[in-house]
């Protein structure tokens, strides 16, 4: 079984230790998914990263057996990847911790927020959790057929691994921005093979 449970590492990973809030960037699942206490939600954007299915879910959109794939983050110079940001009191990581446990870890990230017109209204320090390559869950690339095959067929505790891709396609939709990696594996899911 390739599962680490990083939730000990997290909680030793207090970048913002004595603050009363702290902001939360989500680029996956966290986009559509606010299972959580929130005292704010913004539109935001992180750059120098992009969104790819590249990390084993075991423990929700998958089975050990049978892992799905799920968000991570890969370095992309250049690059602007848009999510959800969650302003949130510290006591609200001790879930995320347990939610993210498949080999995510707390990083520090600067997020940019946009007005209603879309102009960058203000900027702020955040936290994302990202699945690096050197974790045992990280599955990596491969052609997208081959990872839009992996989704459409994976299933774990929290439902169908295809949900949590079009749920994400759809908010991203929703969040009026592209990202042609999940648009393309969203695209081969209803395409007939």
């Amino acid at each position: 079984m390739m599962m680490l449970d990083t939730t000990t590492l997290n909680q030793q990973r207090n970048f913002f230790d004595g603050h009363k809030d702290i902001w939360l960037f989500g680029y996956g699942s966290l986009i559509w998914k606010a299972d959580f206490a929130y005292l704010e939600r913004r539109p935001a954007y992180i750059t120098g990263w992009a969104r790819r299915f590249w990390q084993g879910s075991h423990d929700h959109r998958g089975t050990p057996e049978a892992p799905g794939r799920v968000a991570t983050l890969i370095r992309a110079p250049g690059t602007v990847c848009h999510g959800m940001a969650y302003r949130i009191t510290p006591d609200v990581l001790a879930p995320l911790d347990v939610r993210e446990k498949n080999g995510y870890l707390r990083e520090k990230v600067p997020l940019t927020f946009l007005s209603d017109s879309g102009r960058v209204a203000s900027e702020a320090e955040g936290l994302i959790y990202l699945a690096t390559e050197d974790n045992p869950a990280f599955l990596g690339d491969a052609p997208l057929a081959d990872i839009a095959y992996q989704i459409a067929n994976a299933h774990g505790p929290s439902g169908p691994n295809r949900d949590y891709l079009l749920n994400l396609a759809q908010a991203l939709r929703e969040l009026g921005t592209e990202d042609a990696h999940v648009f393309a594996l969203a695209e081969q899911l209803h395409s007939p093979s």
